[in-house]
């Protein structure tokens, strides 16, 4: 059981989200465990667009005696949890209930607890009320899945956040190529432990080789000894990302065999962040134990 956080510790796009969704997608396919997204984000919900269509709003039909029950919508993921476990009847086995299955036993979702543009202040202090009960949900989810991907986004209040930095196996902290975070990141790591604990891996993503800023310029630049984790801009995969193609895609890039295939440099980049990630996390539990 793991739970592995991406942060980005800055509003700038690092690709932070997508790149998670990449390597859940192959860590799902390649390896033989049951493995749960969580985002927490209150905005839309980018995820779910990667691997299902936009599903259709059903009508409420109005009979003689009222709305017809039948065409209401119950809530599902991280709302309908908060409901159980605000209820205090939650047990780790429930919240399959709550996700969408992208592989059957090896990757599901929760949707987020997206807030309303026009929500009533009753409204928005509910969802701050869901928003701390997040910690206690990956409490739970961890004793069921083998693994947890864990989207931390810059709303989450800094109570939580810290809650949920804190039990977490491995952090992925995300970073851009650009000169300024990155001077921003070396000027962190003096006063935030987290940057420099064994736990924590750096990862670009959007990343582009071509640029001066290159992974092992930045692994020098940084005074990292190993080379900093990337995933590649990869045009099929920000294009599958918006149509719900992921789990296609990543099934047809099993069959590259041609090394020079630019679709090749992806998917590799994306097997490395993985087998690092999971490696780093063995070192740790054996440490551990």
């Amino acid at each position: 059981m793991s739970i592995i956080t991406f942060w980005n510790n800055e509003k700038e796009q690092t690709g932070k989200t997508m790149s998670l969704v990449a390597i859940a997608t192959y860590m799902a396919i390649e390896h033989n465990a049951r493995t749960l997204i969580i985002p927490t984000t209150n905005k839309k919900d980018k995820i779910k667009r990667c691997f299902f269509e936009e599903e259709k709003k059903k009508k409420i039909s109005l009979g003689i005696f009222g709305p017809n029950k039948n065409f209401i919508d119950i809530e599902t993921g991280v709302k309908g949890i908060a409901k159980i476990m605000q209820s205090n009847k939650m047990t780790s086995d429930i919240i399959t209930n709550y996700t969408k299955v992208v592989f059957k036993d090896r990757l599901e979702i929760l949707e987020n607890n997206e807030e309303k543009e026009n929500a009533t202040k009753s409204e928005k202090e509910q969802n701050k009320k869901i928003e701390a009960l997040y910690p206690e949900l990956i409490k739970f989810a961890n004793q069921y899945y083998d693994r947890i991907l864990i989207d931390l986004d810059y709303n989450v209040d800094i109570e939580t956040r810290e809650k949920i930095l804190e039990m977490s196996d491995i952090v992925i902290i995300n970073l851009s190529q650009r000169i300024t975070s990155l001077e921003r990141f070396l000027k962190d790591k003096d006063t935030n432990k987290l940057l420099t604990s064994p736990k924590t891996l750096l990862l670009i993503g959007r990343y582009d080789k071509f640029s001066k800023y290159n992974s092992k310029n930045i692994s020098r630049y940084l005074g990292e000894k190993n080379q900093i984790l990337t995933i590649p801009y990869n045009t099929l995969f920000f294009e599958a990302v918006e149509e719900a193609g992921v789990p296609d895609l990543f099934l047809n890039y099993r069959r590259i065999r041609n090394t020079n295939d630019r679709n090749n440099i992806f998917i590799t980049e994306v097997k490395r962040a993985t087998e690092n990630i999971l490696y780093r996390i063995q070192e740790i539990q054996t440490n551990i134990i």
